[in-house]
């Protein structure tokens, strides 16, 4: 038996909603309709044999972590290496707000992210490698069997070039990661294998169809 990292990025907030900014500093909360999206992942995925629950400790990863936990015998296990990347000035503001007043900075952040944060805040390398410290972590309690691991989107998607050989500089250009989306990780003797990216079929149609997510 091996390892699979299912990885949920959270429900809904009204920062996704807004299409804004929301990093590690921002602590908001699910939307009622976030908090549907985490209740419908746990409904679909009760009977999974769960081996342990992670999230990050930022209130919108531990309350769609919790859905699924109350169906388990696990506590949710949290993990500060989990949060979202900081994107220090930036964090609350829109694409169009931050590339008006910390112009070269969007700049270089776009063109390569990997090397270049958000003003005064952090690069996806160190993003990544705090990520793939988590999973070093997991991998050593947890060897075998189905873990959930709740996160964001930029540390997800940072992870995911991480464990499947992609420049994390692409990170925002390579994979999916919309709320409540699921990305599953197999662990094997090759390596990393990704099963599902981005996956959202526990979601109904109204919940998928819903405007900045």
């Amino acid at each position: 038996m091996t390892l699979r990292l299912h990885l949920l990025r959270h429900g809904q907030t009204a920062a996704s909603r807004e299409n804004v900014f929301c990093g590690g500093t921002n602590d908001v909360a699910l939307t009622a309709d976030g908090m549907t999206m985490a209740q419908a992942f746990a409904t679909m995925y009760r009977d999974t044999p769960w081996k342990a629950v992670y999230a990050s400790p930022l209130q919108r990863a531990v309350d769609t972590a919790r859905a699924t936990a109350h169906f388990t015998a696990h506590a949710v296990v949290i993990d500060p290496a989990l949060t979202e990347i900081n994107y220090g000035a930036w964090d609350g503001l829109t694409a169009e707000v931050v590339d008006r007043e910390f112009h070269d900075d969007y700049v270089r952040w776009t063109a390569d992210p990997a090397w270049n944060a958000p003003t005064d805040g952090e690069t996806a390398v160190a993003l990544a490698r705090r990520m793939l410290g988590v999973v070093e972590r997991i991998t050593h309690a947890t060897p075998h069997g189905d873990v959930l691991v709740v996160s964001h989107k930029a540390a997800i998607r940072a992870l995911l070039c991480t464990l499947l050989g992609v420049d994390v500089g692409r990170f925002r250009f390579r994979f999916g990661c919309p709320v409540a989306s699921v990305s599953i990780v197999e662990f094997g003797p090759r390596g990393p294998l990704a099963l599902t990216v981005a996956d959202r079929s526990h979601l109904d149609a109204r919940l998928r169809g819903l405007p900045g997510t």
